[in-house]
């Protein structure tokens, strides 16, 4: 009895100096929020992009335009504010492809709601219907469906390929769905079709009504783009003429070139506000 009670001393005893003695190894390190461009990117359906290759995008097309604009013009001011639109040019393209993707999948969600409805009521189970939308299932939408089906072959765990599905699809009428379909999946009954018929309901109700709102809006936004643009075309023009616009190489020339570049983006950031109809948020994503 006196052995065993000497070891147990012993063996805690050498856990607590190992404790102290042995440097504790590093854990995972928790997985990295994504910033704003990386969230775009996914937005706008961009996979083969990092943030780190837009930026450099963002840098080549400056730099080369600034070149360019100096060579033409011999008026760095002028020079450096083009370098700059040419700059912020690929993060305007991946935005507006963002925006885009949001519209055309506003538009296909309905049908997809259908299509899993349309599964339930014929006797799939709800993994099975997502997967078979991969093969019938709107075309901008197929992959994100098909690599759902591989997912669940691999694991079969429901929720975790529904989290990557919701990475792939990247889209807040995507969230919606995939948190409805894992709610009605974990608490179950019989309530799964009429969820997706009232579901599907509302989303054509709510992209018809944008549709509408985006359309009565078109000609505003275009006329208010033009006019935030047309002083800086007519400045671009008169790079050609060298004797001209390089008045601009002068104090009095950049601070009416920054209070300029000032005054269009707070207008044209200002007039987006105004104008920008309610966006729906992700959610738990």
């Amino acid at each position: 009895m006196g052995a065993l009670v000497g070891l147990g001393v012993g063996v805690g005893l050498l856990l607590v100096c190992s404790a102290f003695a042995v440097p504790r190894t590093a854990g995972p390190h928790p997985a990295r929020a994504p910033g704003r461009l990386e969230r775009m990117l996914a937005e706008a359906g961009i996979t083969g992009v990092s943030r780190g290759s837009l930026l450099a995008l963002c840098a080549v097309l400056g730099l080369a335009a600034s070149t360019v604009i100096q060579v033409v013009s011999q008026t760095p001011p002028v020079a450096a504010v083009f370098g700059l639109a040419a700059a912020y040019l690929p993060v305007a393209v991946v935005a507006g492809r963002a925006r885009r993707r949001h519209r055309e999948l506003a538009e296909v969600w309905p049908e997809v709601v259908d299509n899993l409805s349309s599964a339930v009521r014929a006797g799939m189970s709800l993994p099975d219907a997502l997967a078979a939308l991969g093969q019938r299932g709107p075309v901008a939408l197929r992959p994100a469906f098909v690599a759902f089906g591989i997912d669940y072959q691999v694991s079969g765990r429901f929720g975790d390929c529904l989290d990557r599905l919701k990475e792939r699809l990247a889209d807040p009428v995507g969230d919606r769905v995939c948190e409805g379909l894992r709610v009605a999946r974990e608490v179950g009954g019989g309530d799964l079709g009429r969820l997706l018929r009232n579901l599907s309901g509302y989303l054509r109700d709510d992209a018809r009504t944008r549709s509408e709102l985006e359309s009565r809006q078109a000609w505003t936004v275009n006329g208010a783009r033009l006019a935030v643009a047309a002083p800086w075309l007519v400045l671009l023009l008169l790079s050609f003429q060298t004797q001209v616009v390089q008045r601009y190489a002068s104090a009095t020339g950049v601070v009416i070139l920054g209070v300029g570049a000032g005054l269009c983006l707070v207008a044209y950031r200002l007039m987006m506000r105004i104008g920008r109809l309610p966006a729906e948020r992700r959610i738990l994503s």
